[in-house]
């Protein structure tokens, strides 16, 4: 046991010793030092770039082309003012015509109130589209303004489905008003019966 380990030791150290004589060997034997150019040509390649002319495109948009003819002009619109145009019947109770208004725009002579204006109410769409029919009947007063005011539903087929929109239609009615001794005054339990109707 203890001779191999001589023999390791002494074989280690012969090894060793060999290898720094070759690397001592080495460095003597070369002749150049670290510092002297290198042998031959260098050679350095630059590449000459060509001049080249600049094209400069000048990209404006085309104009478009004049039109042929010019658009014909629209036609004036034209608007029915019949409320049975849209399927929808306003009638109206108890109404008599008397009106005499002279030239500076005051009343002259008593006289009962007279529609002006009345608006045809939007249908609602919930009827519309199930196709449902029907009717309301208001009762609200004329203002001494020609303005409807309190519009409530006495009467409806079929109750609660048209209700709404008959009242918000009468609250946009214009009258003239009624007039007492030269006065304008307000008319209570004026009726109005308002028709539903799908037109084909």
């Amino acid at each position: 046991m203890i001779q191999r380990y001589l023999l390791g030791v002494g074989l280690g150290a012969v090894v060793t010793f060999g290898l720094f004589y070759l690397m001592q060997w080495l460095i003597h034997t070369d002749g150049s030092a670290l510092t002297d150019g290198p042998d031959g040509r260098v050679l350095d390649f630059v590449r000459v770039e060509q001049e080249e002319e600049l094209q400069v495109k000048n990209r404006k948009p085309k104009p478009p082309p004049p039109p042929d003819e010019p658009p014909p002009d629209a036609p004036d619109p034209t608007f029915d003012s019949t409320v049975e145009a849209i399927g929808v019947d306003m009638g109206s109770i108890g109404m008599d015509a008397n009106l005499e208004i002279s030239g500076d725009g005051g009343f002259t002579a008593d006289g009962e109130y007279l529609p002006i204006v009345k608006v045809a109410p939007v249908y609602p769409r919930r009827a519309l589209t199930r196709g449902i029919e029907g009717y309301v009947l208001l009762e609200f007063t004329v203002t001494k303004l020609g303005t409807v005011e309190n519009p409530v539903v006495v009467e409806a087929d079929p109750p609660g489905i048209f209700d709404r929109a008959a009242q918000q239609a009468a609250l946009k009615f214009k009258y003239k008003p009624k007039v007492v001794n030269g006065e304008p005054i307000d008319v209570a339990g004026v009726r109005n019966l308002i028709t539903f109707e799908l037109t084909e």
